[in-house]
């Protein structure tokens, strides 16, 4: 997948921003994040006439899934507003000098 990947973005010339080692196709994370997004967006929506709609599609699908999705290893909550809670935990908890 990554030499593909490599050789779309020498056919575009397109600048690569990521290594050949340790780059986010040698992660499991970020390939899992990578496949729902693909599968999500691009295999369910099918396709545009446009980079504007591609872009603002993007936007929509990252926006949803960190502020909108349930998640069930985090009981249920949206990404982001575990993330705010635990911020006001933080804030809320007693500082050590």
């Amino acid at each position: 997948m990554s030499i593909r990947y490599t050789d779309r973005l020498a056919e575009i010339g397109a600048a690569v921003s990521v290594g050949s080692v340790a780059d986010s196709y040698d992660n499991a994370m970020a390939e899992a994040l990578y496949g729902t997004f693909k599968a999500e967006l691009f295999e369910m929506q099918g396709s545009w006439t446009g980079f504007d709609r591609v872009e603002r599609a993007i936007f929509q699908w990252v926006t949803w899934y960190k502020e909108e999705r349930l998640h069930f290893a985090l009981d249920y909550v949206p990404p982001a507003g575990c993330e705010r809670e635990w911020w006001r935990q933080q804030e809320a908890a007693p500082q050590s000098a």
